[in-house]
């Protein structure tokens, strides 16, 4: 029997992409991610947000990457703002202003979640996907520019998630285009890259997004660390997180070996509760159909899912009702 609370249970557990949405609102999608192409004017994006509002099953997470600077998707409807680099060096004063800036715009246009901020320590000069996306290559600086842009984003009711665990700020590479390999020692990471998640926790952060990369001090094997039981294991037992693990989008290179049916069902076996997918696409879809067979299979697989719907709807209605 085709089991529909089984679909929407899994279906929630999914951010797409905008295009083509409507079948996979129709049943029970998780939440709309928005990018520069789908941002061409103040009142389109409205229209858009309530489009899919309308036609969800469950209020959806609205959802967007604004963190300033290279990462803002609003380019095509007003400058950008300064990067988190140049905003925490300028000072609390104008970080916290740029912060609420950021934060109000987004509430004021109908966005509810926003992939940021990263708090990724760049401790690498020579990495090429994080650089001045990141506040500092200072841990405690990186932990203060991430409490004033959570503080800013629940002022406006606008969720954070903090990004990119465990640690992308010492890479050598693009998650986009390849999987990095991070060759740490695990006192190296906990110290420097790790401590600005532990102070989120601990803070109360909510969700938090986990990276494409190979830490070797987790996993002998080369694995993403987005689908690594020892990397979200840590996370939950070590630092005693009880809230939302999200992956980083699924199209990205570092994930790519696996083929995304697979991929998924990694990820939801070593604890992920949510995946961004930047597609809607009938591919996509057959995909999230196929895995819904295999979990339909799996009485284990059904136990994870209804544990992570149950933490989604949690959430929903803590912002979203």
């Amino acid at each position: 029997m085709y089991d529909k609370t089984m679909e929407k249970y899994l279906y929630q557990m999914f951010i797409l992409g905008i295009d083509n949405i409507d079948e996979a609102l129709s049943k029970g999608l998780g939440g709309a991610i928005f990018f520069t192409k789908d941002i061409a004017s103040v009142s389109k994006v409205k229209n858009a947000i309530s489009d899919i509002k309308n036609k969800a099953l469950i209020p959806p997470f609205i959802s967007i990457d604004q963190e300033g600077g290279r990462v803002e998707r609003t380019e095509n409807i007003r400058s950008k703002r300064l990067s988190p680099k140049v905003a925490f060096a300028k000072g609390f004063d104008y970080l916290t202003e740029q912060s609420e800036e950021i934060s109000k715009e987004l509430s004021d246009l109908g966005f509810n979640l926003n992939f940021a901020p990263c708090v990724d320590v760049n401790t690498n000069p020579a990495n090429p996907i994080i650089g001045e996306r990141a506040f500092s290559n200072n841990p405690d600086d990186v932990i203060k520019g991430m409490k004033i842009f959570i503080e800013a984003s629940k002022k406006y009711h606008v969720i954070p998630c903090v990004k990119h665990y465990p640690g992308h700020g010492d890479a050598s590479a693009d998650s986009h285009l390849t999987l990095p390999n991070i060759n740490l020692s695990l006192d190296d990471m906990v110290k420097n890259h790790i401590k600005p998640f532990k102070v989120a926790v601990n803070d109360g952060v909510e969700m938090i997004m986990a990276a494409h990369l190979h830490c070797c001090c987790f996993d002998e094997d080369v694995i993403p660390s987005s689908l690594s039981k020892n990397v979200i294991n840590y996370l939950r037992d070590k630092l005693n997180y009880k809230g939302i693990i999200i992956s980083d989008d699924m199209v990205m290179k570092g994930v790519e070996q696996y083929g995304m049916l697979d991929a998924c069902l990694k990820g939801i076996e070593a604890g992920l509760d949510m995946f961004i997918i930047r597609n809607s696409d009938k591919i996509t879809l057959n995909m999230i159909d196929e895995l819904l067979k295999v979990i339909n299979g799996s009485t284990y697989l059904q136990e994870k899912v209804v544990n992570s719907y149950n933490k989604i709807i949690n959430l929903k209605l803590k912002y979203l009702y």
